[in-house]
């Protein structure tokens, strides 16, 4: 395993880290979703990335389940808050009243005593984000969370907040979690490029495009039980158009000429920026964890990466 600085901090995160968003909790059995945790910890991998709505809590529980036999000073143990968890006006958002209850919760629902990195899912447009800051900062000063972070934010939107932070004294925003793939590029004009500029870390999620870059929907099929089968709306349509499966299959071809997989070739693509801390795999078999982490010896040289920009445009 190889592992970045987050941003200008010193956290070191290893370049690949596990996710549990829709697999663990949910479709994944318990058993299998530990394996899988204890599998990527034994491979080097020490970012386990969650959120209190997956699967309604239960990714958290899982989880916290699987690290309990682990050393917890190897951890980075990383979830969000924002959406809807309990009934009521005040179940969801990034108020001071919602996250100081989400973050509670979420410790009771890992039993851990303090949460590595804790991000904003995203923006909430109805409490001010000097609100959310000062929250953020009262529990990082109080020793339950030790970095602050969010998700889905704009390079404006995180701009701004951070501008704020840096204000009021208060701890900023030391890393943005956006979506960021072959087949989904908008963040490389403006939120990448602020990111390197203010030392700010980039965790990718959905590096794979939810499975489509591993090669599983190679020809348009849709195996019974992946997520294209499970997934509601036009997931097809976007995913598997006819335009899309011609560039998945050209990836195919040079993932072959290289030996390695299409995953491989997706995640080292990615890794190329050095602006990206870490990407988020989800996994449900250790096999498939296996597979991933050795995309951190994948060296695509400049003729790779020209051959690749020719098949994405």
């Amino acid at each position: 395993m190889k592992y970045r600085r987050m941003g200008r901090t010193g956290l070191k995160m290893s370049e690949i880290s596990l996710g549990s968003w829709i697999t663990y909790g949910g479709t994944t059995p318990d058993d299998q979703a530990i394996s899988c945790i204890h599998r990527a910890f034994d491979l080097g991998i020490n970012l386990f990335d969650t959120a209190d709505v997956y699967a309604r809590g239960e990714a958290e529980r899982v989880l916290g389940r699987a690290v309990q036999g682990l050393p917890r000073e190897q951890l980075i143990i990383a979830t969000k808050c924002r959406s809807r968890m309990w009934d009521g006006p005040l179940g969801e958002g990034v108020s001071r009243k919602h996250i100081v209850e989400a973050v509670e919760a979420s410790l009771r629902r890992m039993k851990i005593d303090y949460i590595d990195l804790y991000q904003v899912h995203a923006v909430d447009t109805e409490t001010p984000i000097d609100e959310t800051l000062r929250a953020m900062d009262l529990l990082a000063r109080q020793g339950k969370i030790l970095y602050v972070g969010c998700s889905n934010f704009s390079a404006v939107q995180l701009c701004d907040a951070n501008h704020l932070a840096r204000e009021r004294q208060w701890f900023r925003f030391d890393c943005v979690q956006p979506h960021y793939n072959m087949l989904n590029r908008t963040i490389e004009p403006d939120l990448l490029p602020h990111c390197g500029d203010t030392g700010v870390g980039v965790i990718v999620y959905c590096p794979l495009a939810q499975g489509v870059l591993t090669g599983k929907y190679n020809g348009g099929r849709t195996p019974p039980g992946s997520r294209a089968a499970l997934a509601k709306g036009n997931w097809r349509g976007r995913y598997l158009n006819a335009a899309l499966i011609r560039r998945l299959k050209a990836i195919a071809r040079f993932a072959t000429l290289k030996k390695k997989t299409m995953s491989q070739v997706a995640l080292a693509w990615i890794l190329r920026r050095p602006e990206v801390t870490s990407c988020i795999i989800g996994a449900s078999s250790p096999k498939q964890v296996e597979e991933n982490v050795r995309a951190v010896d994948v060296t695509l040289n400049e003729r790779d990466l020209e051959q690749l920009e020719e098949i994405l445009e």
